[in-house]
């Protein structure tokens, strides 16, 4: 009997021990669970203000320190944001969460986004109604300030915008570059289009950088080779500045007019933009005075 006790009494702190590990995994899932559910709510508010138009509910899930990759800070960030609900009042997004992260008071969302609008435009007596649809890849980073999770950062990492008229909403229309260069690197961007049987393609490439306010580069159209692809080779910027790659396409028909007389007209349009995320280079790489290599790897 008492071996038994003794056996008894020797077993209870281990157990102890044990509920108490168990009781605190308990508590700390409790907790984790709380604050992955506090990070996509404001995930989610975020997509139900911008469906509403709701500026100012909006703003208050953003940090006012808030700063994004393109270097915009927050008020000229909700500028264009403005602006993009006076240019496309109708326009739609959605947003889904592909993953969340946390530690402590800081905060890492993943999310795929999409938007779709339409826009009007007076040509003439003809009104053309067009349509938006742009996809992106978008990384948030939030902080705990007080109670409240807000938006401290946003990091875009993949991003296209189309928007099409006419004949170009049944054509497929393909942008190509790079998602990501060094500073002053050359770098080639390439259009595809499956242009229909019966019509004349013209086309454009440029590039713009990412500023506030955007600068235009102006249109430089050319008949599409008979290949229907068009390239052009940009050097990226070496002012610490993101880039779009942008592509014009005019789809022309011609129909007979009269007897010996044929109008040609546009039938289409379509404009696709690309994000190019830059990579500055870095100046305080020392090299190695007697071999001329760089720390991180051999100069060329």
């Amino acid at each position: 009997m008492t071996a038994l006790l003794f056996c008894s009494a020797f077993s209870l702190p281990s157990q102890a021990n044990i509920f108490a590990v168990q009781k605190a995994r308990i508590e700390q899932n409790r907790i984790n669970k709380a604050t992955y559910n506090d990070i996509k709510n404001v995930i989610d508010q975020q997509s139900a203000y911008t469906n509403k138009y709701d500026l100012k509910g909006l703003a208050t899930l953003y940090a006012d320190d808030f700063v994004n990759s393109d270097g915009f800070n927050k008020d000229v960030y909700f500028k264009l944001i403005e602006e993009t609900w006076d240019i496309y009042p109708d326009i739609v997004y959605k947003t889904d969460i592909k993953n969340i992260e946390f530690s402590d008071n800081y905060a890492t969302v993943f999310v795929n986004e999409t938007a779709v609008a339409t826009s009007k435009e007076e040509i003439g007596d003809f009104t053309a109604i067009g349509e938006l649809y742009s996809t992106s890849q978008c990384v948030y980073h939030l902080e705990k300030q007080g109670a409240k999770w807000l938006i401290n950062s946003e990091k875009i990492i993949e991003e296209t915008s189309t928007l099409k008229y006419g004949d170009a909403r049944y054509t497929n229309i393909e942008l190509n570059a790079p998602k990501q260069i060094g500073a002053n690197k050359y770098y080639t961007v390439t259009l595809k289009v499956d242009a229909p049987k019966d019509s004349v393609v013209i086309a454009s490439i440029n590039k713009e950088n990412i500023v506030y306010p955007q600068t235009k580069s102006d249109d430089a159209f050319r008949k599409m080779p008979d290949d229907n692809i068009l390239e052009r080779v940009f050097l990226s910027n070496k002012n610490n500045v993101n880039e779009y790659a942008v592509a014009s396409v005019g789809i022309t028909r011609a129909e007979n007019y009269s007897d010996n007389q044929i109008r040609v007209y546009m039938g289409g349009l379509a404009f696709i933009m690309t994000r190019i995320n830059v990579v500055p280079e870095n100046k305080y790489i020392k090299a190695d005075k007697k071999t001329g290599d760089n720390k991180n790897g051999k100069n060329k």
